[in-house]
C-alpha cells in the first residue's frame, strides 16, 4: 500500500524542463531574426569573395608594399591611448569633422617617384554597418596626391577609410584607416 501513495515528481520535473526548453529556444529564435546582419567590406569586397581569394589578394599587397608605399596627408589625427586592459596597441584616427571632408592619398614608389596613374578607389565606412557607406570607384589625381571629392559627414561615431591602389593585375595595395567623428 504503501508503494501506491507515494507520488513522484519526475514526470511533472521532464515537461517543465521541456516547457522552459521550448520557451528558450522560441525566445533566441525571436531576438536573432530581429537583429540585422552585416556583411565585412574588408579589401573593399564582400567577405565570401575576400574568403575565397585571400592568398591572392596577400601576396599583391605584398608586390605593392615592396614597391611603393601609400600614406593618408593632410588629415589631423587624434592620439589614441592605449587600453591598459588590452595588449594590442590602438592605431591613431583620423579626426573628422562634421559637414565636409575630403581626403587625399600621396601614392609613391620607394625611391620616392609620385604615382600618377593608378587606379585608385575610396570607401568610406562604419565599422558595424554597410548602410553608410561611400565608395567612390576612381578617385583623380591631383596636385600630387589622390583626392576624394568632399564627401558630407553628420554622424557622429567610428569610420573606417579604406583605400586601394592598383597598379597592374598583380600588384594592388590598401590602407585602412580608423576614423571619428566626435557628438
Amino acid at each position: 500500500m504503501d508503494n501506491k501513495s507515494k507520488k513522484t515528481y519526475w514526470p511533472h520535473m521532464i515537461l517543465g524542463f521541456l516547457m522552459i526548453g521550448i520557451t528558450l529556444g522560441y525566445w533566441t529564435v525571436k531576438h536573432a531574426v530581429q537583429l540585422p546582419v552585416q556583411e565585412v567590406n574588408e579589401y573593399m569586397m564582400k567577405y565570401q569573395k575576400a574568403d575565397l581569394g585571400i592568398n591572392d589578394i596577400l601576396e599583391k599587397k605584398r608586390t605593392f608594399e615592396k614597391a611603393y608605399s601609400m600614406k593618408l596627408s593632410d588629415v589631423k589625427m587624434m592620439v589614441m591611448t592605449d587600453n591598459i586592459h588590452s595588449k594590442i596597441p590602438q592605431p591613431d584616427a583620423v579626426m573628422l569633422k562634421k559637414g565636409k571632408n575630403h581626403f587625399s592619398y600621396v601614392l609613391t614608389k620607394k625611391d620616392g617617384t609620385v604615382v600618377n596613374d593608378a587606379n585608385v578607389s575610396f570607401l568610406l565606412t562604419r565599422p558595424h554597418t554597410r548602410k553608410d557607406d561611400v565608395m567612390i570607384e576612381r578617385v583623380p589625381f591631383k596636385d600630387g596626391s589622390y583626392t576624394t571629392p568632399d564627401l558630407e559627414i553628420d554622424k557622429a561615431g567610428r569610420y573606417t577609410l579604406q583605400c586601394r591602389a592598383i597598379i597592374d593585375k598583380n600588384t594592388i595595395g590598401y590602407v585602412q584607416t580608423p576614423a571619428y567623428l566626435k557628438p
